[in-house]
């Protein structure tokens, strides 16, 4: 049977505190699972979120975000409690995320350290348990970052866009913490680099490409974005795997059943993705390259 992963980023104080509720009850209609990354610390993301969604609907109304500087951890820690007790797996994204989106690329090892080491630790003050698995937001990393969930003990990260699970190279460095990329491109994504779409439309390529494409996927969906403003777009995708008999998955289902002796190694390169500007981390060649056939 075919299984998409459902990736869904908690980044903001607004997507916390009822994306994360809204989608939970979507994922109960559909019997589908996901794995939910939390982002911590103060709020500094809604604008960029919003911007976001105007540059893909101009017709859409924004509402309801949480007051400015509002503290994700300090407000809605009962969020991810109430999400691991439905049985839903829960990672970290960031301490910060508009901060780590915006500085990961240039800054220095503490700086990406301190970080790191404080969204972890803040899981587990939350929880009681430490975190297994990380995705960083925006799909926005760098070689220390990479390290660093290594060395913090992740059984597994999801921060970069590919098309299969992988043992991450970077600079010529193995990475001992394997990566399960995103696969499929977002809602908004389509809608920048075809604007004509309705939101529907939109999911329905989503549909198709993960039909078409063979093997398992991973799709993300965001709890401010597909858990709101486009919730019927969300719901869309969600009957249509149902009705296509597709699996809908947790990333630990997907790690689980990996070999992990037997994982490919790829490099991974920094470079924009279409309809999606900046620079995100992306699944590159086969380490080392096969050689020519002679």
């Amino acid at each position: 049977m075919k299984r998409i992963a459902l990736k869904i980023d908690v980044n903001t104080h607004q997507g916390a505190l009822t994306g994360v509720p809204a989608l939970l009850a979507l994922f109960d209609r559909y019997q589908a699972s996901g794995t939910f990354f939390f982002s911590f610390g103060p709020d500094r993301g809604f604008q960029a979120q919003t911007t976001l969604l105007r540059n893909c609907l101009r017709s859409i109304r924004l509402h309801g975000h949480g007051p400015q500087g509002a503290d994700i951890s300090k407000d809605c820690g009962h969020i991810l409690r109430e999400t691991l007790a439905a049985g839903f797996e829960i990672g970290v994204g960031a301490w910060n995320q508009a901060a780590w989106e915006k500085n990961v690329g240039t800054a220095d090892a503490a700086w990406i350290t301190t970080s790191m080491q404080r969204a972890q630790a803040e899981f587990t003050a939350l929880v009681g348990e430490r975190p297994a698995a990380i995705a960083a937001p925006g799909w926005r990393s760098s070689r220390r970052a990479l390290r660093l969930t290594q060395r913090l003990d992740y059984a597994y990260a999801s921060d970069c866009r590919g098309s299969h699970p992988f043992i991450p190279i970077v600079e010529g460095e193995i990475i001992a913490c394997p990566q399960l990329p995103t696969t499929l491109p977002t809602l908004d994504e389509i809608l920048v680099i075809d604007p004509t779409l309705s939101p529907e439309q939109a999911a329905e390529r989503i549909l198709q490409l993960s039909k078409v494409i063979p093997g398992d996927h991973v799709c993300t969906l965001r709890a401010e974005i597909e858990g709101d403003y486009f919730a019927d777009a969300c719901e869309y995708l969600l009957r249509g795997w149902q009705t296509a008999g597709i699996s809908l998955i947790a990333l630990r289902d997907l790690y689980i059943s990996l070999d992990l002796e037997a994982l490919p190694r790829h490099a991974v390169v920094f470079d924009e993705i279409p309809g999606r500007p900046g620079k995100r981390m992306i699944q590159g060649d086969l380490f080392p390259a096969p050689l020519p056939p002679t």
